[in-house]
């Protein structure tokens, strides 16, 4: 692939980045006032939208899609909105705002669901997650797959970044955390977040959006189940028939198809359409 440069100017404000972005400074805005006025329903606000894998497993499930949207510290709410803006704008004009918001979701929920899991083992994963690093690094990594060997310039550095550096970088950085943070589910599903984005373009993205490809797989399986039907009715019809000492290959083809009825002529004499099975 030929070596490409991205420069990010301001990308437009809109779609599925937009409404992510609005509720992302909403819900960090409340936490905020309510820390100020009133700790204890702040309190209550994080222990139910943070990430806990012991009240997941005990069906608090809604945590894998708001531990994304809950955030604390300024400069963690800053660095990931910055990201959303400038890097998932951009794989929003690639694929869409519907596709870009189950890409966001995708990322967090896996990364969510996995961490979980890993938790259970007691060496990794303790304690809660909360923020959208799990997401935005699966936009990140959907953004390397669809510019690979592109590299970025990032204003105001003098330099271009190839993108696969920058996913190295930052998968480096959160590992060297997760190491050092005792191998804690704070940093382990952000890692979670890279694997997430990569598994979401190989299933998701590469043959159809989430919801195509289960719309495909449910018409499939209608399809197949009217099919099914027909079949059934044509056996107990030849049942039927077999009771009454008639024969079905009076009635059914070799295919198991009607025989067209013995043409007779029209009385108005018009044309004689055909068949129709």
């Amino acid at each position: 692939m030929a070596n490409t440069t991205l420069q990010f100017g301001l990308p437009r404000f809109q779609g599925a980045v937009r409404y992510i972005i609005l509720v992302t400074l909403g819900v960090w805005i409340t936490i905020i006032l309510l820390w100020a006025f009133d700790k204890p329903v702040a309190s209550l606000l994080l222990f139910l939208g943070e990430l806990s894998p012991e009240r997941v497993l005990h069906g608090w499930v809604w945590q894998l899609v708001t531990y994304p949207f809950i955030h604390v510290d300024p400069r963690h709410v800053i660095f990931a909105l910055i990201g959303v803006f400038f890097i998932g704008s951009s794989v929003q004009e690639r694929v869409g705002s519907k596709a870009f918001t189950e890409l966001y979701l995708f990322s967090s929920v896996v990364a969510g669901i996995l961490g979980s899991l890993l938790s259970l083992t007691g060496h990794i994963g303790a304690g809660t997650a909360f923020g959208a690093g799990a997401s935005v690094n699966g936009v990140l990594m959907v953004f390397y797959l669809l510019n690979r060997g592109a590299s970025i310039y990032l204003i105001p550095f003098p330099f271009q970044v190839p993108v696969l550096w920058v996913v190295i970088l930052i998968g480096g950085v959160e590992t060297a955390y997760f190491v050092l943070a005792g191998f804690g589910l704070f940093f382990l599903a952000q890692l979670l977040g890279l694997a997430s984005g990569f598994l979401w373009y190989r299933m998701m993205w590469r043959r159809a959006n989430m919801f195509s490809f289960f719309s495909i797989q449910a018409a499939s399986f209608r399809n197949s189940y009217h099919r099914w039907k027909r079949r059934r009715a044509g056996r107990k019809f030849q049942v039927y028939m077999k009771k009454h000492n008639q024969d079905p290959k009076d009635y059914f083809d070799e295919y198991g198809n009607f025989r067209p009825p013995d043409d007779k002529p029209k009385k108005n004499g018009g044309s004689k359409g055909g068949w129709v099975n």
